[in-house]
């Protein structure tokens, strides 16, 4: 794998230094040939040191690349993008049957105040009622409003959980949410396990992985599902056989965001939750977080949800108290009559049938550019784009992201989703390095704008010889 590699460099400057073993290509074929690769490194080492200031806590994600977006006009006018980067779905109210999204909000005297930081009694009421009948028909053991934490968002929702882990190895499986390794190495009661999974398999999570993990003295599990960004999805029975697997040895968390975007059963509305599979709610340590920032299309809002047993809900709300003081309440009271089990059935089939169009309509246009697309995404409304059959100078991702940005077009590039390439090892030698996330969460003229972007990069650097 590192055979023919002459130099290696310095993770500081990005400058190569004198050979030694395990170091890297030819200086054409790496990272300091580069100016966006040497760009990425430096904003994440910092920059000059400040007093307090920890300089490797750089931005990340769809914030480093809407930065470098800035530098080249899409703060000054964004509406002449095709930002293909931010996870977020359209949020307008044009989908055919759709309800409505409140323009206003009546605040009542009690959300003046302060409210609970484990979420105001009627949403933890909706949430629960929502997932028992939706996933829990005909099982003795229900949700309460005792097994639901309101949390102000996502991430604040994962920071919470984190906080109240034991001393744990913790495992995730990359490529995921590219939060995931940053948030999990700020905390220091558990150390954190990534376990790559392999590209020639659609990077599916097979039960015998989670098993291995387990064997190995791994006691927390966490994965987002639907995933992100590969836009697949671990249903039932591979799901069942895993929380199988889990139970009595490993706490089982599930990200699932993107659980609305379901394309396996035909776009009927049904939802993947790992609420399908629990046996006792008390019991079976299975975390799930969710919220109304995908699903529900409101990610302005910030309100999301944790359900799990009452002893973990129990400490996850109190902690609130000294992370995040808890979620907006008028937007609390707000969300419950949106919970309605059956309206919420009504616009997951709305949703999951103007996703799949938009989906199909990105992977044709694609296909007729000449991409392969090996997996075509059944959940989620992300791609995880293969560029290695493209033109050398644009056949990775963080310079494909760069030839974007001058066609006013913005997707992630692949390494964001691997571990901290950055600190780890030179960036082409990332399994990641050869893949943007592009999203068609956006609505579709934006789609449309970014696709002609696509094909101008392609236009320009199509006489270029390998």
């Amino acid at each position: 794998m590192f055979s023919g590699r002459k130099f290696s460099m310095n993770r500081n400057t990005g400058v190569p230094r004198p050979s030694r073993r395990f170091s890297v290509g030819e200086t054409g074929n790496g990272e300091t040939s580069s100016k966006i690769h040497r760009q990425f490194r430096a904003a994440h080492e910092g920059h000059l040191p400040h007093a307090g200031l920890d300089p490797s806590r750089a931005s990340t994600g769809v914030v480093w690349c809407t930065e470098r977006a800035s530098e080249y006009g899409f703060l000054e006018a964004p509406h002449e993008w095709a930002n293909l980067g931010q996870g977020a779905p359209e949020v307008e109210d044009d989908i055919p049957n759709c309800f409505p999204r409140p323009s206003t909000i009546d605040v009542s005297s009690a959300a003046r105040e302060y409210g609970p930081t484990a979420g105001i009694k009627p949403l933890r009421e909706a949430v629960a009622n929502l997932y028992n009948e939706h996933h829990r028909q005909g099982k003795d053991s229900k949700y309460t409003w005792e097994n639901v934490a309101i949390v102000p968002g996502g991430r604040a929702g994962l920071i919470r959980i984190a906080a109240v882990l034991n001393n744990a190895y913790v495992a995730f499986f990359i490529p995921d949410y590219t939060a995931y390794n940053e948030l999990l190495s700020t905390f220091k009661n558990f150390a954190a396990i990534p376990t790559p999974l392999d590209e020639s398999d659609g990077y599916h999570i097979h039960p015998d992985i989670v098993a291995a993990e387990i064997a190995r003295g791994t006691s927390v599990i966490l994965t987002s599902n639907p995933r992100n960004p590969t836009g697949r999805v671990v249903a039932n029975p591979e799901l069942a056989e895993i929380q199988d697997i889990c139970r009595g040895r490993a706490t089982f968390i599930s990200d699932e965001f993107y659980a609305g975007y379901n394309y396996t059963s035909n776009c009927d509305g049904s939802t993947i939750s790992a609420a399908e599979n629990v046996e006792d709610v008390d019991e079976d340590d299975v975390l799930i977080i969710d919220g109304l920032t995908k699903r529900f299309r409101l990610p302005g809002w910030r309100i999301a949800w944790i359900l799990g047993p009452k002893e973990f809900i129990k400490a996850i709300g109190s902690c609130g108290s000294y992370l995040d003081g808890g979620a907006n309440a008028p937007f609390q009271e707000a969300a419950v009559p949106m919970l309605e089990p059956d309206l919420v059935r009504t616009e997951m089939v709305a949703l999951q049938h103007h996703f799949r169009n938009k989906r199909d309509y990105v992977l044709k246009r694609l296909r007729d550019m000449g991409f392969v697309i090996k997996y075509v995404p059944d959940s989620t409304f992300y791609l995880w784009l293969d560029l290695s059959g493209l033109p050398g100078p644009i056949s990775d991702g963080l310079n494909f992201f760069q030839a974007c940005l001058e066609e006013k077009v913005i997707v992630v590039p692949g390494i964001f989703f691997d571990l901290n390439p950055s600190r780890r090892r030179d960036l082409f030698d990332s399994p990641c390095h050869h893949f943007v996330r592009v999203s068609y969460g956006p609505r579709m003229e934006v789609l449309k704008m970014g696709m002609d972007g696509f094909e101008r990069v392609l236009t320009k650097f199509k006489n270029y010889k390998n």
